[in-house]
């Protein structure tokens, strides 16, 4: 087997990867690898021809595929080194990896790893529904794929199950090719995306979508030829009486996004139960010295542009670990989801770090109106932020001044104005 030896070996190269190898570069990085499975850098973004991309990063507007295409070339005016159609098999906790593309396989020795993986989409099986397997049921990713980049469109008669960003992109793009959304049923009292996507994309469309609702059963032999449809009770349970059949030849899914951490778990870090990323602390680096995580992979965006600019930081700590390991020490403290709050990044934070403001990332539990988001210190509070409206479609975030934190902290929603 071949040996080399790298300073940083960044794994994916979509958004997440591309951002933090080029920020990595920026910060001295010396030799600076990415690893990415497919022909071709980009991730999804290739495959996104909307827009709404590059608003905070860029001061743009741009479509996913102009986003990419932006990184990409970027990244070709530096000597990062891009391995794309190479798999990563293997991650240990010292840094190696353990790689294979039609040159062979290699091991790589590395100074820090970047885990830029993304996320993949929940598939049917993870769902229950009963009923037949025939054709036409489809993610939304995948039919966006398909319709983007192969040419083809998967079906006339569609229903969308959840309401998740890509399914209600693709809805709108579904009407703009000619076919037919029926509707989109969502088992929350809410949608789990965007709000400028429900305007922009259904309520522009007339495209109606039942709130409370699921499906419960899929008919068809070689290709679906409808589903049932229920309304659900305050525990999610499906209300028989309310059962009603629709006769459609797609079912899109579009029911969540699951961050792609098997190399993580290799590696022996632990994955946390919501985000499906490791524990990180403000560095963004995991529990294993070297070994950072950033994008999808650590926990799910609403906005690329977030992920780039997360992705950055990451990027730019790596290449600091680089050229002076530094170790977890005693000056850390931990924060702690407090009520309302579910899957805050970063869990620690290092007191004794440079930046002079911590940025910690959230999303809320349910929909909430007028509320403020708040920062305790045990029974002190030592930030507070007012917010219109929450909803868990949408990232919140809230920023500390470093030198107020002392020891560990709890962040909450209340709704409770004093």
């Amino acid at each position: 087997m071949k040996k080399e030896y790298i300073d940083i070996a960044i794994i994916g190269g979509g958004c997440a990867g591309l951002s933090a190898a080029l920020s990595a570069k920026q910060a001295g990085a010396a030799r600076v690898v990415v690893f990415e499975r497919a022909p071709e850098l980009g991730g999804v973004l290739r495959q996104c021809i909307h827009n709404g991309f590059g608003i905070h990063r860029f001061g743009e507007d741009l479509t996913g595929t102009q986003y990419a295409r932006r990184l990409v070339d970027q990244i070709r005016e530096t000597d990062v080194q891009c391995l794309t159609s190479t798999i990563v098999l293997d991650l240990s906790a010292e840094r190696v990896l353990i790689a294979m593309n039609e040159g062979g396989i290699t091991e790589y020795n590395a100074k820090a790893v970047i885990l830029a993986t993304g996320c993949r989409e929940r598939p049917r099986g993870a769902l229950a529904i009963p009923g037949t397997r025939p054709a036409g049921i489809v993610s939304a990713g995948t039919a966006q794929r398909y319709l983007n980049l192969e040419g083809y469109l998967v079906g006339k008669r569609i229903i969308i199950l959840g309401s998740g960003d890509i399914g209600l992109i693709m809805a709108r793009q579904f009407v703009l090719e000619g076919a037919h959304v029926i509707a989109v049923a969502e088992r929350l009292p809410y949608s789990s995306g965007l709000m400028r996507n429900i305007v922009q994309c259904l309520d522009d469309f007339d495209i109606p979508i039942f709130y409370r609702s699921t499906v419960t059963r899929i008919v068809g032999e070689n290709r679906v030829e409808g589903v049932y449809l229920s309304e659900v009770d305050a525990c999610n349970c499906p209300i028989p009486a309310t059962e009603r059949f629709i006769e459609c030849d797609t079912l899109l899914l579009s029911v969540g996004l699951i961050p792609e951490n098997e190399l993580a778990s290799q590696a022996g870090l632990a994955l946390l139960p919501f985000t499906g990323g490791p524990v990180v602390d403000d560095s963004f680096q995991t529990g294993l010295d070297g070994i950072f995580c950033c994008g999808n992979a650590l926990h799910v965006h609403d906005l690329v542009d977030f992920v780039s600019i997360e992705s950055e930081i990451a990027g730019r700590m790596a290449a600091q670990y680089t050229q002076a390991p530094t170790h977890r020490d005693c000056e850390v403290v931990h924060v702690h989801d407090g009520p309302g709050v579910r899957g805050i990044v970063p869990q620690i934070i290092r007191r004794n770090a440079a930046e002079t403001q911590v940025t910690l990332q959230f999303r809320p539990d349910t929909r909430y109106g007028a509320c403020y988001i708040e920062v305790y210190e045990g029974e002190t509070r030592i930030a507070r932020a007012k917010h219109a409206v929450l909803t868990p479609g949408e990232m919140i975030e809230i920023k500390i001044p470093r030198a107020e934190i002392h020891a560990d902290i709890t962040v909450k929603v209340s709704t409770v104005f004093t």
